[in-house]
């Protein structure tokens, strides 16, 4: 065990929080039939040593990669602290990955180890790998797979691993635990590939230190209760509330997939204090609320990264369910290195992308000349901070593009007003460039998420002899809703003399959904390509 705070290891934080909670709730696990399964810590660290021991029998060895292709569920938080205190590097894996996402990212990964799930709801991931089997075996690296459920040929059960682990003392945990050094891998996060294959991001134990720091500005005490219905294999669940809920000894409450119904009644009945989410997460929370209202005054705080124009009605109106704070963070520099607090102002937390934390350096430069722009004009965004990646795995040519000199390019465009917040405007890639006028998509997608009727929206560049390129907007309406009252003019008309001209869409093209990477991001690359050939003959 670290005795230093700043040297805390992931795997240090379950026995750490059972000393100082132990009878207090880790964690209740909401099934899907409604079931819960909760555990104290000193449960929750036991059953941390028990895969830890398990790990460590079927040969897991300090630097190994583990995959983990689950849902959300208890085993996946004790194998994520396991794999910390034997000393292997997380993988974690989209559950949204099929057979040829899964397969590419466990081999580039260099997985030795995969622990997996057969069956959720209707994913059959028992089927999907051995669909894959033969692609991975080839590359050379697994030499394990640890299938909760149903077998696959040659895998070993999540009961026979832990039944394995009984052979493993005490002693020899602890000798491998405190051989961990905080500054080797402790996960490889693979961001979504928006516009290209999944990159493998490093980070070591260190930004564990980054949590901490957070969880006292926002005032994460013993007494919270965290709802979390974020997956886990992203780094802002994880970082947010799992690791979070450990370093303060408040509880969570788990549920495998995202529910807003689910999510509101569980605050009523566990007296939730904490929520997080994007504004999709918070646009459906204020709508089940409106169909059933609850007790929601035991809500004390929620993160809501805010910031671009298509955030900013929905970060207003969920201040009806509670006061939220906003943020900036990505795969590459962790999940919040820019965050609020509490007591900023209202158009701070819902217009802002949060203030620069302790130690974090920030840039805004200007795109064409890479000067630094210093009046709140918007630039590019760069951050310099000890939780930015030390690159992307097995990927140098990569990592040298969006790290120099330890500044990271965020790929973002964003601006640094007077009072010191970031505002985030917009992916760079993503902004267009109209009669030689930067235009923000988020700006006017905000404006027609406001609109009655209107569930997502989308705009994209269209290429236009005049002025290079022209706006179009992709929308989904809400059930229910008929073209009568959701409509081309209905959604356009409004804008005119709102907002400049050339910001106002071309066109509108309705579509049943958008396309979406693993990581529910929308894929407007895609859409840029579909518009090319929506609109050929408009």
């Amino acid at each position: 065990m670290s005795s230093h705070l700043q040297d805390l290891r992931l795997g240090d934080l379950p026995a750490r929080a059972a000393r100082q909670w132990g009878s207090d709730p880790a964690v209740h696990f909401v099934e899907p039939n409604g079931t819960v399964q909760s555990e104290t810590y000193t449960e929750f660290s036991d059953n941390v040593d028990r895969v830890a021991k398990g790990l460590l029998a079927i040969g897991v060895e300090c630097g190994d990669h583990v995959g983990i292709w689950m849902t959300n569920r208890p085993e996946w938080l004790h194998v994520m602290y396991a794999v910390g205190k034997v000393g292997g590097c997380l993988v974690p894996l989209n559950t949204r990955y099929r057979s040829d996402d899964m397969a590419f990212t466990v081999v580039n990964a260099e997985c030795a180890h995969l622990i997996t799930i057969d069956q959720s709801g209707p994913i059959d991931y028992r089927s999907l790998l051995a669909e894959a089997r033969s692609e991975i075996e080839a590359a050379g690296h697994l030499r394990s797979i640890v299938m909760l459920g149903e077998q696959l040929d040659g895998s070993t059960s999540w009961e026979q691993m832990l039944d394995a682990g009984q052979t493993i003392t005490d002693q020899a945990l602890a000798d491998r635990a405190t051989s961990v050094d905080p500054d080797q891998l402790m996960i490889l996060a693979y961001t979504s590939g928006t516009t290209g294959l999944p990159k493998g991001v490093m980070h070591s134990h260190r930004p564990i230190l980054n949590i901490r720091e957070r969880a006292q500005i926002l005032g994460h005490t013993k007494n919270d209760v965290h709802l979390n219905y974020l997956p886990l294999f992203h780094i802002y669940s994880l970082s947010e509330v799992a690791v979070t809920a450990a370093l303060t000894g408040g509880s969570q409450v788990l549920f495998e997939n995202f529910d807003a119904d689910a999510t509101l009644d569980a605050v009523q009945a566990f007296r939730g204090t904490v929520l997080h989410g994007f504004d999709s997460h918070w646009g459906e929370q204020l709508a089940a609320q409106a169909r059933k209202p609850r007790d929601l005054g035991s809500l004390r705080i929620g993160s809501l990264p805010a910031g671009m124009g298509s955030t900013v009605p929905i970060a207003r109106r969920s201040q009806d369910i509670c006061r939220t704070i906003s943020g900036f963070g990505m795969s590459e520099c962790w999940s919040f290195i820019c965050v609020s607090h509490p007591s900023h102002t209202l158009e701070q937390r819902t217009e802002a992308s949060g203030y620069p934390m302790d130690g974090v350096e920030v840039e805004i430069r200007d795109p064409d000349t890479g000067a630094v722009i210093h009046d709140g004009t918007p630039g590019q965004f760069f951050i310099r901070n000890f939780t930015v990646t030390a690159g992307y795995w097995a990927n140098p040519e990569a990592s040298a593009e969006a790290i120099v000199d330890g500044w990271l390019d965020t790929g973002d465009m964003a601006s640094l007003r007077p009072d010191g917040h970031v505002v985030l405007v917009g992916r760079y890639k993503d902004m267009l460039k109209v009669g030689g006028e930067n235009m923000s998509p988020a700006e006017v997608e905000g404006y027609l998420l406001d609109v009655d009727g209107v569930a997502e929206v989308a705009v994209v560049a269209y290429p236009d002899e005049r002025l290079g390129e022209v706006p179009v907007a992709y929308v989904v309406r809400s059930k229910g809703t008929t073209d009568e009252l959701v409509n081309e003019d209905s959604l356009i008309e409004p804008l005119r003399g709102r907002i400049a001209s050339y910001k106002i869409p071309r066109a509108v093209l309705f579509v049943d959904e958008l396309p979406m990477t693993p990581s529910g991001k929308i894929r407007k690359v895609e859409l840029r390509a579909n518009a090319l050939q929506d609109l050929a003959n408009r």
